[in-house]
């Protein structure tokens, strides 16, 4: 139905299409994202530290939780939020205490700070 026609002008038994509610957009992690995420969380079950994992993805941030057991609090958090790509970088690792442990705007930077790195012992 057009604007210029009238209900009265349509047949009786016509159909009136409404548009679809738009969606709310939620963000998420693309492919790359993934990839760099699930890479690490291997290396870290390999390692015996990281058991189990849950992905998250809300309206305003996405979130890739680790834990050393499925029953307990996450022990990191790593967040991606959108909203903070201008001023402090979208991602942050999130300890489970609350406290940011780094923040930037590129995931592989941000992701060195779970990396343990192995040191010679003399």
């Amino acid at each position: 139905m057009s604007e210029s026609e009238s209900p009265q002008s349509q047949p009786a038994g016509a159909v009136v299409h409404f548009p679809a509610p738009a969606r709310p957009m939620t963000v998420t992690f693309d492919r790359r994202e993934l990839s760099e995420l699930l890479n690490l969380y291997g290396r870290m079950v390999a390692a015996g530290e990281w058991r189990d994992y849950a992905i998250d993805f809300l309206k305003d941030k996405a979130q890739f939780s680790v834990f050393r057991r499925s029953s307990e609090m996450p022990l990191y958090r790593i967040v991606k939020d959108p909203a903070l790509a201008r001023r402090q970088g979208a991602y942050s690792v999130v300890a489970a205490t609350g406290l940011i442990l780094k923040r930037g705007s590129e995931l592989s930077r941000v992701l060195k700070v779970l990396d343990k790195q192995l040191s010679v012992v003399s």
